[in-house]
């Protein structure tokens, strides 16, 4: 797969800048197929290798529009670091940058304003543990309660302390965030996520008494999760087929 990304690489580039630039511009596309853009708003983000700065979408271009060469070099205080005709979102880098500065393993962050991911926000008891998926964040989930749109700075700090050492925070009334040490793996703590809050509202929906398994029982199914997929090889697997999707979609995303 990287020997793809490889063949596109402008000279100037160095290759591992390449190589995460061109998966999260796949992560941009996939994320417009899957429905879980909003328009131009909202960010995937991922931490450019060896260095403190990180890459973010132009702000104005739809997910389907990103490319590997469109995306924004910045810094943690969102400055840009090499010239683009593009703008940032000041609200996109308030919630990365939290994110990234507190957490050295948080590579990559993702957060979105799903409407399954905005109504569970908005729960008072948040995600619940009745799906074969919300079982995987049983316990697992931080919360972050909505002070407004995300344009203070001193907000930052309130964000990743809240997150603590959790690699998913519903975002109270507002939506959801994950994180991970790979673009790969912080794709999938989102679909897993944005799966349960699915199943959470359409088993709401049905008004029929919902079953809760016993906290022992989800608590176990999240221990597998957390051996198989975190710290297994489930998350490579489902990546590189994502990739493999992203390529047959449109090769564009690479260049």
């Amino acid at each position: 797969m990287h020997a793809r990304f490889a063949q596109r690489r402008p000279a100037a580039c160095a290759p591992e800048e390449w190589r995460v630039r061109c998966e999260l511009a796949a992560a941009y596309r996939l994320f417009a197929q899957l429905g879980w853009h909003e328009l131009i708003y909202n960010h995937l983000t991922v931490r450019v290798p060896g260095t403190p700065h990180f890459l973010i979408n132009p702000f104005g271009l739809m997910y389907r529009e990103i490319t590997a060469s469109r995306l924004v070099k910045i810094d943690l205080d969102g400055n840009k670091v090499e010239p683009s005709p593009w703008p940032v979102n000041p609200a996109g880098f308030v919630v990365h940058a939290a994110v990234h500065a507190a957490r050295e393993d948080a590579h990559c962050v993702m957060h979105t304003h799903t409407t399954a991911g905005q109504v569970v926000s908005c729960q008072r008891e948040g995600l619940l543990p009745l799906s074969f998926n919300s079982m995987f964040y049983a316990g697992r989930v931080a919360y972050h309660d909505f002070e407004g749109i995300t344009l203070d700075r001193d907000e930052c700090g309130r964000l990743a302390e809240h997150l603590g050492t959790s690699n998913v925070m519903i975002l109270r009334n507002h939506g959801l965030l994950v994180c991970g040490p790979t673009i790969g793996d912080a794709f999938a703590e989102h679909y897993m996520l944005q799966r349960a809050c699915e199943v959470q509202v359409a088993a709401q929906s049905t008004g029929a008494e919902l079953l809760r398994p016993d906290p022992a029982i989800a608590d176990r199914a999240g221990e597998q999760y957390e051996r198989t997929a975190r710290k297994g090889d489930q998350n490579t697997l489902l990546w590189n087929a994502m990739l493999r999707w992203a390529w047959s979609l449109d090769e564009g995303f690479a260049g």
